[in-house]
């Protein structure tokens, strides 16, 4: 089993056995996961769906990049980030963060950490279409930078 994974997927993924996955090391004390969804609001209210695209390899290495930091801060035994593309309809999950520690201190700031930083840091573009048919990119914006200047 690797300890440190990152995936980049159109594919469904299945939080139950990836939050499993992590839980059988005996040195872990804690297992925190965020899953997040597509929901029916964002830049514009009505949103009927999203459509997610990186640049594979470039994307990836960013992932690995913001895992690494983690692991310098705190006392990680395994994290793992996926991150959908594609078209993803409402209440679809988009991304699941996992992070294992044998203190959940540890596990829970690590987890806000890799969140924080994906949504800035990972060359991800994301594109809101409504339910009248009309699309328009996600800008990005002023409160996710906010979130990630308490950790420097």
């Amino acid at each position: 089993m690797q300890a440190f994974t990152v995936r980049v997927q159109q594919e469904r993924f299945d939080s139950g056995v990836e939050i499993d996955r992590l839980s059988h090391n005996p040195a872990c004390g804690a297992v925190v996961s965020f899953n997040g969804l597509v929901r029916d609001y964002g830049d514009r209210q009505d949103v009927a769906a999203l459509q997610l695209e990186h640049y594979p390899g470039m994307t990836e290495k960013a992932l690995h990049t913001i895992i690494e930091q983690a692991r310098q801060r705190w006392q990680l035994q395994a994290a793992t980030i996926i991150h959908r593309v594609g078209h993803l309809p409402l209440g679809e999950a988009i991304v699941l963060v996992v992070t294992a520690s044998s203190h959940r201190k540890d596990a829970f700031a690590a987890a806000e950490f890799l969140m924080d930083f994906l949504k800035t840091e990972a060359p991800f573009w994301k594109k809101e279409i409504l339910r009248d048919g009309s699309a328009h990119w996600v800008e990005a914006k002023a409160s996710d930078q906010h979130a990630i200047g308490r950790w420097q």
